[in-house]
């Protein structure tokens, strides 16, 4: 008889699939091994078509006209999602409610949007200022960085710059506020001469954020800086 078809071939994923069946995060159904059933999954809303700068969705793929007017520090912007319903609330899920095995899963469709990564040397998690840190627990950017760099192979230093100013949070700021909020929020005292950095963080908004860390290690040397954030919020919100 081929142990294919045994009786008890399989019976250990069949144990294991098993111990760690559990319901969908998002609408409770059975979800196996899974966080979300293959229906929700399926209706996440994905990236449209976007500026390759700043990945503000529009009606083409081209660099959008406020990139060209005023180009940003960083060199490019892929995300995963449209940060709307539920990605949103699988968001906060890990952001506030601890839920850290969304950030592999969130680093597994990263990885599946950005691919090989060609040129890449080394993946920077956004810092948070440690009185933030202290107060969560943990940052949620380093978690999916860490996942992401063990799906990539690409190296992650989660100590490659500092956030040294307790900014006030950007979403409670007018947009044209946002980005004097943030100059000077982060030090880099690293030689990062020539390298290629891929930045990760959860969410893009404005891209002050982003564009202030891209700034900081432009300022230490480094060549190229990619955003690789999981979701973006539309035009407009």
């Amino acid at each position: 008889m081929s142990i294919l078809s045994h009786p008890f071939a399989g019976i250990g994923s069949r144990i294991r699939r098993a111990l760690l069946a559990q319901d969908c995060l998002l609408c409770q159904a059975a979800s196996a091994d899974q966080l979300l059933c293959a229906a929700c999954e399926r209706d996440l809303p994905a990236g449209v078509p976007a500026c390759p700068r700043c990945a503000l969705a529009g009606p083409g793929s081209a660099e959008c006209g406020a990139c060209l007017a005023d180009p940003p520090h960083f060199d490019a912007s892929f995300t995963a999602f449209a940060y709307t319903y539920p990605v949103d609330a699988l968001v906060q899920a890990l952001k506030y409610g601890g839920q850290l095995a969304l950030a592999g899963f969130f680093a597994q469709k990263l990885h599946q949007r950005i691919g090989t990564a060609p040129g890449v040397d080394l993946i920077a998690p956004l810092p948070l200022h440690p009185a933030r840190l202290a107060e969560r627990g943990f940052n949620q950017a380093v978690e999916i960085a860490k996942a992401l760099s063990r799906a990539s192979g690409i190296g992650v230093d989660a100590q490659l710059a500092r956030r040294v100013r307790n900014t006030a949070a950007q979403t409670a700021l007018p947009w044209r506020e946002r980005r004097a909020n943030m100059r000077g929020a982060f030090s880099c005292e690293r030689d990062l001469a020539g390298l290629s950095i891929a930045v990760i963080d959860d969410v893009m908004t404005t891209g002050a954020t982003l564009n202030e860390f891209a700034r900081t290690l432009k300022a230490s040397g480094a060549a190229r800086v990619e955003n690789w954030v999981v979701a973006r919020t539309p035009p407009g919100v």
